[in-house]
């Protein structure tokens, strides 16, 4: 990372200033800063970004919580600083998209059309199968928990917080049920998926429809061990899903999902 008074030329500049914190509230504030700018398009892929010292100066912070943000940042593949050469946004490509940081960041803003098709591309890919072997493999513990979990959206709808909580919880239940670990390593991406994308269809107005019905049909064929019925039940729950947010302006335009 460059460590020069004087920012590089052509660098882009800092956003505002973090707010004022301590050890990783503080870092945790810069990185999500500087992350949501590039999230929401401000820093391009291939921008260098200002000298360590012009950001932390910039940010009202020391250089060493500006490090310490660069790092989490790189973790998740959105920077890469290299001596002399400054620190530089990585191409789209190389982003951990399913990071639910890097999720949170992206939604902070307005969500792009191709993220938002891009995750529920992944859904429609991923979720219908491990329904299938959750049908297949689950224990009666596992299935407990989506019932608690489809209780507590019931009990506090997808418009509240407490229920967004359960829908994360339901989908998390299923992944585990499914006893595959390359599965459950997607479990905290797709829970964030489901979440942000949730939320973002209720910013203009509320949910057009009561989506929980669709999940209890899940649900329901898993507790059976239907595995064909609990696939195109979870199908079903996605391309809905879809077609709720095919409602909001973002993809209303044209930038629909093709399901073809």
């Amino acid at each position: 990372m460059e460590d020069g008074a004087t920012a590089m030329t052509g660098a882009v500049e800092p956003p505002p200033r973090a707010s004022r914190g301590k050890g990783r509230r503080l870092h945790g504030a810069i990185a999500h800063k500087i992350g949501t700018a590039i999230l929401s398009g401000e820093y391009q892929p291939g921008d260098t970004l200002s000298s360590e010292v012009a950001f932390s100066e910039a940010l009202d912070v020391s250089r060493g919580a500006y490090r310490e943000a660069m790092q989490v940042l790189a973790a998740k593949g959105l920077v890469e600083s290299r001596t002399k050469a400054g620190t530089r946004v990585l191409p789209r490509g190389r982003w951990n998209l399913l990071d639910p940081d890097v999720l949170a960041w992206a939604f902070a803003g307005e969500p792009d059309r191709q993220l938002i098709r891009s995750l529920f591309e992944l859904r429609a890919i991923i979720e219908p199968g491990a329904a299938r072997l959750a049908a297949e493999r689950r224990t009666r513990e596992d299935l407990k928990r989506m019932k608690d979990a489809l209780a507590g959206m019931r009990r506090h709808t997808l418009g509240a917080a407490a229920g967004r909580a359960a829908d994360h919880e339901f989908h998390e239940a299923i992944l585990a049920a499914t006893r595959n670990d390359a599965l459950v390593t997607l479990t905290a991406g797709i829970g964030a998926a489901v979440s942000w994308t949730t939320v973002f269809k209720q910013r203009a107005r509320a949910l057009p429809r009561n989506p929980i019905p669709d999940h209890a049909r899940v649900y329901d064929a898993i507790a059976a061990g239907d595995g064909p019925a609990a696939s195109e039940a979870m199908r079903t729950l996605v391309n809905l899903a879809l077609d709720d947010m095919q409602d909001s302006e973002l993809l209303r335009d044209g930038g629909g999902l093709d399901r073809s």
